[in-house]
């Protein structure tokens, strides 16, 4: 979760595996769009001397639909390539890295961006575009963010801004917890099972875990349908659909006189991710490889399993007598089916709509003509006082989508297309508890913190069984 090890062939493949994306418009440049693809799950930042980065035969993706297709009409493309600056070492630094460009950093990375929009050419954007390196620790990569995080910022033609690099993970959840047959701590008393276990306390499983950040930040008129900057909020041009993929060559043959893999042959995807948790707890198991290797536009395949969610049926079994209300309701689920298939139509919510038209698709739908906050909730629609700029209307960084999510399948969002039904008094306290307790979000692009350090990292101790 969001997307970490979400389906059994991609596990085995993590430098392809989509974590999160990202969509949103920025109040420090409100005419523009923020797109981010996060790759590469679960770093542990002290996995030296072979660090993470980003695959050289993997090519990654972020798509922008703007018809009402569900198809791509625009695409930023990423090709990644590795230099070795000295061949008789093993050390990834022979010296502390005090610039993105030092000798000292033996395996840099750089990339290409390219822009692919339908209909025309493709552009390319930028060429060797360094990454910065990870955070190996204070001696190796001394004051990291100051000195590396600006320094991998790139400007790109027609004001468009890129980086690419190692992140904190910025998602948070309980996975211990909810793996552990649906348990969410805040409600432990309440579940079938009994358990000794003393450990209530919410724990962010993701935390000081790092990822791979690829951040775009683009003028309006790249990604609009009119090529424009939209103001009119109920207006179909100004919704945007988006997702992002990573793909490899067809076929792949391991080299043995230079123990590498080499591919061959047309890309084709292994990897996507839009609304966070799809794939995970909507997409039964033996058809989640399939869904990372399907495209959006085919998504009505999957419909039924939106409209009726295991985990809707799961919650009043897990948890007797808390969601009754839930329990006895047997109709589709409309309201999930507009959240992540459709977007959320005109007349549902006043002065709302991210609606991009019939074709059932996942992806994240940004309603561009919606003003973003400097002041944003974290439980976006669903806020007391409701946020239309996060989480489903695109999804910001800060949007604590896992507990908004939790409340949808609880039921909170059914009364929005079924006034009759009454929300259980559980379902608007549903959460799994956690928060991103280092609060390391940047104001600015790239917006996710920097990286945790290998060598401040602390791990956890082991904890009884019980």
């Amino acid at each position: 979760m969001s997307s970490h090890r979400e389906a059994p062939e991609i596990s085995k493949d993590p430098v392809a595996d989509n974590t999160d994306t990202y969509a949103f418009v920025s109040p420090n440049r409100p005419g523009s769009v923020t797109l981010i693809a996060n790759f590469i799950p679960f770093q542990k930042p002290d996995g030296g001397p072979n660090f993470f980065e980003f695959g050289e035969d993997v090519l990654y993706e972020i798509h922008v639909s703007n018809r009402g297709t569900s198809r791509p009409d625009v695409t930023y493309e990423f090709r990644f390539h590795t230099e070795i600056r000295n061949n008789d070492t093993f050390l990834y630094n022979t010296g502390p890295i005090r610039s993105i460009s030092d000798d000292t950093w033996n395996r840099p990375q750089y990339y290409t961006v390219t822009l692919k929009r339908r209909g025309h050419s493709p552009q390319v954007l930028g060429r060797n575009l360094p990454c910065p390196p990870v955070n190996v620790g204070p001696r190796s990569t001394p004051d990291y963010d100051n000195t590396f995080t600006d320094a991998a910022i790139h400007e790109l033609p027609g004001d468009r801004w890129v980086f690419a690099g190692q992140r904190a993970d910025g998602f948070h959840v309980d996975l211990g917890a909810v793996f552990d047959l649906g348990t969410l701590r805040p409600f432990t008393e309440a579940h079938l099972v009994p358990s000794a276990s003393a450990v209530n306390d919410p724990v962010n499983g993701l935390q000081a875990l790092n990822v791979h950040s690829i951040a775009m930040q683009v003028p309006m008129p790249d990604v609009t349908r009119n090529r424009n900057r939209p103001d009119d909020v109920m207006a179909a041009e100004s919704v945007i659909g988006v997702w992002a993929t990573a793909s490899r060559r067809r076929s792949r043959i391991f080299n043995s006189s230079t123990g590498k893999t080499e591919g061959n042959g047309p890309y084709v995807q292994v990897s996507r991710l839009a609304n966070p948790l799809f794939n995970e707890v909507i997409v039964p198991m033996a058809r989640k490889d399939e869904w990372n290797a399907d495209k959006p536009h085919n998504d009505s395949y999957y419909a039924s399993l939106v409209n009726r969610p295991e985990l809707g049926r799961l919650l009043p079994f897990l948890y007797p007598n808390t969601f009754e209300n839930l329990e006895d309701y047997n109709k589709p689920r409309a309201d999930l089916n507009a959240i992540l298939l459709t977007g959320i139509p005109p007349g549902v919510i006043d002065g709302f709509q991210n609606y991009t038209g019939p074709v059932e698709a996942d992806m994240l739908r940004l309603n561009v003509a919606i003003e973003p906050t400097e002041n944003p909730r974290r439980l976006g629609l669903l806020a007391a006082n409701p946020d239309p700029a996060g989480f489903p209307n695109g999804r910001r960084v800060i949007d604590d989508v896992v507990t908004i999510e939790l409340r949808a399948i609880a039921g909170v969002t059914i009364p929005l297309v079924d006034p009759s039904y009454e929300p259980d008094a559980a379902a608007n306290a549903v959460t799994d508890g956690t928060t991103n307790t280092n609060e390391n979000y940047r104001k600015g692009f790239p917006f996710l913190g920097a990286p945790a350090g290998g060598y401040q990292t602390l791990p956890g101790t082991e904890a009884e069984d019980s």
